[in-house]
């Protein structure tokens, strides 16, 4: 018997709801390695951030665009997960909620919800708080390893903070010992060093990127070429200067840059949809990245990079999409 039916004709189990849960399932390694470094007070944040973003997904579908509540699809709880794992672990819960009203209601479901956001919204809440609160933004806790209870918590640089800083003195205090603070690779690549929630363990985030892959819910064309614009650019820089604050493997395992092109470089809805597209946005982002870390104010420019390329997203859809067989070019 002849079947027919409207397109799409190709069929797959995952819908949005699978999606999200393999890319919860791995950013589990991730709340672990925060709560043995940060202890609870890092679930704190995380499970304000999720409960905010729910809560606010649904009251706005409810009671104000009178629609079914979305929250089923678990979208809301990653853009909980992600907001939190971009925020202190001693984060006043009141802002945290602020921040999630702004990722969920704002940057979201103003612009008609689910796959039609234009921005990153974990990062948009992130960055509205890094704005509106740079003090309890850049105050970070000092990782204090099987500390869960976490009563006397210390406050601390960032290694990029710690960086931005140096850079700053004159050559003779680098030279007497200016360098001292700084962790060395394997306490960055496990964990042991300040930061945002889920941005510290590189060991953690590379799990979860495997699993995304194994999963096949992302490809490794962002995140690769992302990293390796970082990787090159500051490797010539590096080279040619030898100024320790562009040192490429630091760069690589300090600050957000693993969470950014794993987890938030990598949205389906706010990245390009050709492959030649996703290139082009992963090295828009490392390039960006690395001129907002260098020479900005700020010691961080994951967020800023990404939400920046977000921007241009529809411009390089434009000059990347195939046109279709037998029509003539534009």
């Amino acid at each position: 018997m002849l079947k027919i039916s409207t397109a799409p004709h190709i069929n797959s189990p995952q819908d949005t709801r699978s999606i999200m849960r393999d890319v919860i399932i791995a950013l589990m390694p991730a709340l672990a390695a925060a709560l043995l470094f940060f202890g609870l007070s890092a679930l704190v944040v995380v499970l304000t951030a999720v409960a905010g973003c729910v809560a606010f997904e649904y009251l706005v579908c409810r009671y104000i665009l009178k629609i079914p509540p979305t929250t089923g699809d678990l979208s809301a709880v990653v853009t909980g997960l992600l907001l939190a794992y971009n925020l202190p672990s001693n984060m006043p819960v009141w802002m945290v909620l602020v921040g999630c009203f702004v990722a969920v209601v704002i940057a979201k479901t103003a612009f008609g919800g689910l796959g039609k956001n234009v921005f990153n919204p974990a990062l948009v809440g992130r960055v509205f708080l890094f704005i509106s609160f740079p003090v309890q933004m850049t105050s970070w806790p000092k990782p204090d390893f099987l500390n869960f209870l976490n009563a006397d918590v210390e406050t601390g640089a960032t290694t990029l903070g710690i960086l931005k800083h140096i850079d700053a003195e004159s050559s003779a205090t680098k030279l007497a010992g200016g360098l001292s603070d700084l962790p060395d690779y394997g306490q960055m690549f496990i964990g042991y060093t300040g930061g945002c929630i889920g941005e510290v363990s590189a060991l953690a985030l590379l799990l979860g990127f495997a699993w995304l892959l194994w999963r096949r819910i992302i490809g490794w064309h962002i995140p690769f070429y992302y990293l390796a614009t970082v990787f090159i650019f500051t490797s010539v820089m590096w080279l040619h200067s030898g100024n320790i604050q562009v040192e490429p493997v630091t760069q690589l395992l300090s600050g957000g840059l693993l969470l950014g092109a794993i987890f938030m470089a990598t949205d389906y809805v706010t990245t390009p949809m050709t492959r030649k597209g996703q290139i082009v946005f992963a090295v828009g982002c490392g390039i960006l990245t690395v001129i907002i870390r260098r020479w900005s104010v700020y010691p961080e420019g994951v967020s800023f990079a990404i939400l920046i390329m977000n921007a241009f997203v529809p411009i390089i859809d434009y000059f990347t999409v195939p046109r279709v067989f037998g029509t003539g070019r534009k």
